[in-house]
């Protein structure tokens, strides 16, 4: 899928210098000798017009005919392929010019019928109907986009706000469309049973399946067929996602490549995200590191594999590993858990302003106290966590290969307040569900298994590993930990049922301008861990909670 990558200033008149005076000629000498000799001294306070007023400047919101005649004019020049006009009608003109080029030149889309819908506000939607064409085939294109209509500052002219998304959806900045035949053959990924997965029938696959193509379509056997198609380019935006296919022209011949996918549990994953927005999961074997499932309710963006996320209290699994085993707690012995606890010149506080009085560490981890945690910061090193996540739990060093792109957390190195909020997981911590169903899985097992989605054997590729594993003693207690949480504490609503060896550790992560925190969820059971959050969803227990639970209970 070509070289795919991670899946007119105005004229002016020069003024006439006389003596070391300025005169401004308009339309004749007479208004020139005016201004030099006659009228108003320029010492009375009065001024030309014609030589001083600015033109206004128009601010404020745009009204519906701004919006409705800007708009028609870009889509009506781009229909025609004034592709120049069109541009000249954005606020840059460069980059649309760019891609409104290359829209017809290497897209090789023609025909192109914009069709605008009802305006909302400043945002115009509007439908496109073109035809793609390479050599002797062609093949219908439909599909529906927007534009957002804004004022520029300099002058108040209202001018469509240009980025990629506007040409098509799943354009981010400085990505392109291209037309030809596709480098890299398609693929026909299988699950562990040997049945084909399709974004049909697995909505949340769709980045995954594109992700397989870009690793193992040249190697799987296919060939080539053509297509329109999403190269990404070198933006932010784009830096994590696959080249996308947009339309087959012709179809290239698969290759085939079996995953560890298990279709009852992807299809369980599937269900629980549908009844939640902003959801995500995933599920692995502890025994093994193969990921079961994985699904988002979102099916954009692979957040369970891909996002980067405060983990908010999940993370105290690693936390509480650490302060066992520096002798700094103990599952029962008495643990401080303060309403408030100052660290770095912050306050922290938790969760409704509750304090536990001659509690132990367990009652603390099952409760979820923030400042048990916090109040350890002091008899600790800037670095501690971030070892810990690393040699430990695999964590923030990297070098995960699972098959497909993804992410494996970040433990920064960070001092003083900062620090101290890392330990709850905040700060500079981020995760997703793989890394957190990850930790729970290093736990049950007692070993970091690297988490993959396609077998190493099929390319030789190098997992990762972690240095060291804890010891029997500090693994029996996070155990014991994690065990009481889902019988007693904050997990126990959700995990109601579960029943078997479980454990489980619920999180709440604050983020500026949400007026929810984002909720997670991370468990075991058997062989089975499973890690989930819902972005603004609030307490992870009623949110997350429920979705890694039923595919706890799916699995047995």
């Amino acid at each position: 899928m070509g070289n795919r990558r991670r899946v007119a200033e105005r004229g002016k008149t020069r003024p006439a210098v006389i003596g070391g005076m300025i005169a401004v000629v308009v339309g004749g000498a007479g208004l020139g000798a005016y201004a030099l000799y006659g009228g108003a001294s320029a010492d009375d306070g009065t001024r030309s017009a014609s030589t001083d007023q600015k033109p206004e400047v128009k601010t404020g919101p745009l009204s519906a005919t701004e919006v409705t005649t800007t708009a028609k004019a870009f889509l009506t020049a781009w229909q025609s392929g004034k592709v120049t006009e069109a541009a000249a009608a954005t606020d840059d003109s460069a980059a649309a010019k760019l891609l409104l080029t290359g829209y017809t030149k290497d897209a090789r889309i023609k025909d192109v019928t914009l069709t605008p819908g009802t305006p909302a506000g400043d945002k115009v939607p509007f439908s496109v109907k073109a035809t793609v064409s390479y050599k002797d085939t062609e093949k219908p294109l439909a599909y529906d986009s927007a534009l957002t209509v804004v004022r520029r500052t300099s002058d108040g002219k209202p001018l469509v706000d240009w980025h990629s998304a506007v040409v098509h959806p799943d354009l981010k900045d400085g990505d392109k469309l291209v037309t030809g035949e596709a480098g890299t053959p398609p693929v026909k990924a299988l699950d562990r049973d040997g049945g084909e997965l399709t974004k049909k029938k697995y909505a949340s696959l769709g980045p995954v399946l594109d992700g397989l193509r870009e690793k193992y379509g040249k190697q799987a056997g296919g060939k080539a067929g053509i297509e329109l198609r999403v190269e990404r380019g070198k933006s932010a935006e784009s830096d994590d996602l696959s080249d996308k296919t947009l339309l087959e022209l012709s179809k290239g011949t698969p290759g085939t490549v079996k995953t560890t996918l298990d279709p009852a549990l992807q299809a369980a994953a599937e269900k629980q995200v549908a009844k939640k927005a902003r959801s995500s999961v995933a599920m692995v074997r502890p025994s093994t590191g193969e990921i079961l499932a994985a699904a988002n309710a979102s099916p954009g963006f692979n957040t369970a594999f891909q996002g980067s996320l405060a983990p908010g209290s999940t993370m105290k699994v690693i936390t509480a590993s650490l302060l066992l085993e520096k002798n700094l707690a103990s599952a029962d012995k008495k643990h401080p858990c303060p309403k408030y606890f100052t660290y770095g010149h912050w306050k922290f506080q938790n969760d409704k302003k509750f304090e536990i009085k001659d509690g132990t560490f367990k009652a603390s981890f099952a409760r979820s106290c923030n400042t048990a945690f916090i109040s350890q910061a002091p008899k600790l090193k800037d670095d501690d966590l971030t070892k810990q996540a690393q040699q430990v739990f695999g964590l923030g060093m990297n070098n995960w290969a699972i098959g497909v792109p993804s992410f494996d957390g970040a433990v920064p190195v960070q001092s003083a307040a900062q620090m101290g909020a890392s330990l709850i997981g905040q700060g500079g911590v981020r995760m997703n569900p793989l890394n957190m169903a990850s930790v729970s899985a290093t736990v049950k097992s007692g070993t970091f298994r690297q988490p993959y989605l396609v077998s190493p054997d099929v390319d030789g590729r190098k997992l990762a590993t972690a240095s060291r594993t804890l010891s029997s003693g500090t693994l029996s207690q996070l155990r014991e930990l994690m065990s009481y949480t889902a019988d007693y504490g904050t997990a126990a609503e959700a995990m109601a049922g579960v029943g078997g060896d479980a454990g489980a550790k619920t999180g709440s992560a604050e983020v500026d301008g949400q007026k929810k925190p984002n909720g997670w969820f991370t468990a075991y059971r058997g062989d089975l861990a499973a890690a989930g959050v819902v972005q603004q969803g609030g307490h992870g227990g009623e949110t997350a909670g429920p979705i890694v639970a039923a595919l706890l209970k799916t699995g047995g």
